[in-house]
């Protein structure tokens, strides 16, 4: 399995008025110049995006049938490869926050993405968050709120997912369970008393199922520090647009390190959830018993999409911290370390007080 990799932006588009480098304007389809202002629309060469037929394209083309060049920068701390701008000399790692020192360029190919949700926040209203949530939570060492301060530990990230769709059918046999009661009378510390007890009256069933799945939703980045917190990882995949490369710049973009076969394979595991899910309610009654399912995936297809998020990573104690924020929604997850002598100087103000009352009550 080929490591996490983040891919060069775009062939740079420099500014009509004054030449400089022009970024994707969060919440909008415009690129911007943060020197003069001037901005220039996206354009939209279709009004929808490609659906690509799944088994044909895992047995006849080949994963790597549609190649971008890559440029990436090696994390000596944590291995991640991601893309720099040419505008920069150093950087942060987006994940483990250690520097980056542009050398030992590399290239390699990778299926370009069908779809992009596009960045909805920018970095400052991203920062305000991570600023404010920060601030509200106790005992945060000194050196979290200095990170929430600084312009620089905050990252602009599209994370690559792969997406299935597929026409779903099961044939299945198993049980339905209705719950009925009995009175019994039961013995107690202050003598005899009755009692329902529940029970279930089971009844053999059998049927079939079947339905569209639209958009199983499967993270391709491998590494453990990749897993994304469930509480930003929801995304109004209605928002999906055509991808184009000029809604990456100004931002890092990772590399799929999940191949699209095992995609696949954790998608027919997701899709196995959904079917007994079918089933169940199908079945009916207050509990069901899935003795056996046969699960038939017809007409698949899928999708490579990148989805926006911001990243703040950094060390304390020797312990590495994240904060998530998604870039379309603005809901944050992350750790948080807490200061022993914040909690330490309360516990001991807390004692002199109750001290001092003590004295004055004598």
């Amino acid at each position: 399995m080929q490591e996490s990799e983040t891919i060069n932006s775009e062939h740079k588009k420099p500014c009509a008025n004054c030449g400089a480098e022009l970024k994707f304007k969060p919440g909008s389809h415009q690129l911007k110049c943060e020197y003069c202002g001037y901005e220039e629309f996206i354009e939209q060469t279709k009004s929808s995006f490609e659906e690509l037929e799944l088994q044909h394209y895992l047995k006849v083309v080949g994963e790597n049938a549609y190649t971008n060049s890559i440029d990436l920068l090696n994390c000596k701390h944590c291995g991640a490869n991601q893309h720099v701008e040419e505008n920069y000399k150093s950087l942060s790692c987006v994940y483990c926050g250690e520097p980056l020192i542009r050398e030992d360029i590399e290239q390699e190919g990778w299926i370009l993405p069908g779809a992009i949700i596009p960045f909805q926040l920018d970095v400052s209203k991203a920062r305000g968050i991570f600023k404010n949530w920060v601030g509200s939570i106790w005992f945060a060492p000194n050196k979290l709120k200095r990170a929430a301060l600084d312009p620089e530990g905050l990252h602009g990230l599209y994370v690559p997912y792969w997406t299935f769709d597929t026409n779903l059918s099961a044939t299945y046999q198993g049980q339905r369970g209705d719950y009925y009661y009995e009175t019994r009378r039961v013995r107690t510390k202050n003598g005899m008393r009755t009692q329902q007890v529940q029970k279930t009256r089971w009844s053999p069933v059998s049927g079939s199922v079947k339905g569209f799945i639209d958009d199983i939703l499967i993270n391709a980045s491998q590494k453990k520090r990749r897993n994304i917190p469930a509480k930003v990882s929801f995304w109004n995949m209605k928002e999906l647009t055509l991808f184009n490369s000029k809604y990456l710049s100004g931002f890092v973009t990772e590399k799929y390190s999940v191949s699209l076969k095992e995609g696949h394979h954790q998608s027919f595991q997701e899709a196995k959830k959904i079917a007994h899910n079918w089933i169940r309610r199908n079945i009916g009654g207050d509990t069901q018993r899935i003795h056996h399912a046969d699960i038939k995936l017809a007409d698949e297809t899928f999708k490579h999409v990148l989805l926006p998020l911001y990243i703040s990573s950094y060390r304390f104690n020797g312990k590495e911290y994240h904060f998530y924020i998604n870039g379309q929604t603005g809901a944050l997850s992350g750790t948080r370390p807490y200061s022993f002598w914040k909690i330490f100087f309360l516990i001991l103000f807390v004692i002199l007080v109750i001290t001092i009352i003590a004295i004055f009550a004598q």
